[in-house]
């Protein structure tokens, strides 16, 4: 009699169970990471997401409908004082009850509150573009886009900022990195296996620069500078940086590439508050440039209400190119007709903007540009030399730093 054939069952993986190594691949050896210290700001997250948590249990024991409350971000909820120098949160808010229809936001919200637990106290992160693909294994309660996580991370955030708190102490950080940094500064950074201390030059990279990490609180600095330069463009940071420019003015450059990430914000202000050293903005003639680059470094904005108090730098001062310079400098035949997009902003920074109305001196500026009705970019100066900028134009505004719009 023919004996059966033994057969055996595989084992089918479970719901959300992460997948098992195929047979014959490489073992990696994990990289040892120094033991985590929870910093003060740790301990205040942690006790954040505790609390609201427990807070939230409590009201479903008591059969209660829980609630979480968000400050409003926008510019109509916003207040700038001069001696407080920055946008300030005003008493909007608004609440997020649970219910049939904000069950899955709400548990999407508590869900990436639980993770960020998680990587405080393992001392990781999550960018943001991470956190959306997390949620692939939540089932129902998954992002279908990242414009979602990105809403709720925005709402998280909000909701720890009274404790003093940000999205990078949550743990989730955005994809890019912050700005360049040239000049005469020393970074004090940490080697995450051992804890160390690292120290990084930036007068040594050559013809490149220091590049600034999306997380910045642990860093330290040393420097004898007299000034921070922001700098908006890449191309003029590059200039100044070839010619070494931070030598001869003893300065740090540091390139904004544009409106300035939260890391390159948030660098110049500790940066500035360390060591107590001014910072002036070099970005161009238009109403982007000053409306949007700057005014977001300096005071912040109406949508980050809620974190302006720690990205904002309010002791940095505007360098240029100011409307003035077009006539100082002769580049009126180097400009572009202001659009009607240009218009409409400076228009607009006039009428409803609190930091430039509190400030004459601006509105003046802006005035001045719609009557001229043109524009210059920062590399117009170029029209006197590829070094004018270096030769004459800038020690010629550092040599009149009472001038510098506010």
């Amino acid at each position: 009699m023919a004996k059966k054939k033994k057969t055996t069952r595989k084992a089918t993986p479970k719901a959300g169970a992460a997948p098992k190594a195929a047979k014959g691949r490489a073992e990696t050896v994990a990289i040892k990471r120094a033991p985590v210290k929870l910093t003060d700001l740790d301990k205040s997250t942690l006790k954040l997401i505790e609390t609201t948590a427990q807070r939230v249990q409590g009201s479903i024991m008591k059969r209660v409908l829980p609630e979480l409350r968000f400050p409003v971000r926008s510019l109509a909820n916003v207040k700038y004082q001069k001696d407080v120098g920055y946008f300030e949160l005003g008493k909007g808010r608004k609440a997020r009850a649970l219910s049939v229809n904000t069950v899955k936001n709400f548990a999407q919200t508590l869900r990436l509150m639980s993770i960020s637990k998680e990587m405080v106290e393992n001392d990781d992160f999550a960018t943001k573009r991470e956190a959306y693909y997390v949620s692939k294994n939540w089932g129902d309660c998954k992002f279908r886009e990242q414009a979602e996580s990105d809403a709720v991370m925005d709402d998280i955030e909000a909701l720890a900022s009274p404790a003093g708190l940000s999205r990078e102490q949550l743990r989730y950080y955005p994809e890019e990195h912050g700005g360049s940094v040239a000049g005469n500064l020393v970074v004090i950074d940490r080697d995450t296996e051992t804890g160390d201390p690292i120290r990084i030059d930036c007068t040594a990279f050559g013809t490149g620069s220091y590049s600034i990490p999306h997380s910045v609180e642990h860093l330290q600095f040393e420097t004898n500078a007299k000034f921070v330069l922001a700098i908006e463009t890449g191309g003029m940071f590059q200039r100044l940086n070839n010619h070494k420019f931070w030598k001869s003015a003893s300065c740090i450059l540091v390139e904004m590439a544009g409106v300035p990430t939260r890391a390159t914000r948030r660098f110049i202000r500790i940066l500035a508050d360390t060591k107590k050293i001014p910072v002036y903005c070099f970005v161009d003639c238009d109403p982007y440039g000053i409306a949007n680059i700057y005014r977001t470094l300096k005071v912040g904005s109406g949508n980050a209400a809620h974190i302006n108090r720690f990205f904002c730098v309010p002791q940095a001062k505007f360098l240029g190119v100011t409307p003035q310079d077009i006539l100082d400098f002769k580049l009126q035949d180097a400009t572009h007709d202001l659009q009607p997009v240009d218009v409409k902003r400076a228009k607009d920074a006039i009428k409803n903007d609190p930091f430039f109305q509190a400030h004459k001196p601006w509105l003046k500026a802006f005035e001045q540009m719609l009557k001229m009705g043109v524009r210059a970019e920062q590399q117009a100066l170029a029209k006197w030399g590829l070094n004018f900028v270096i030769d004459d134009y800038l020690p010629r505004k550092l040599a009149n730093r009472e001038a510098f719009l506010p």
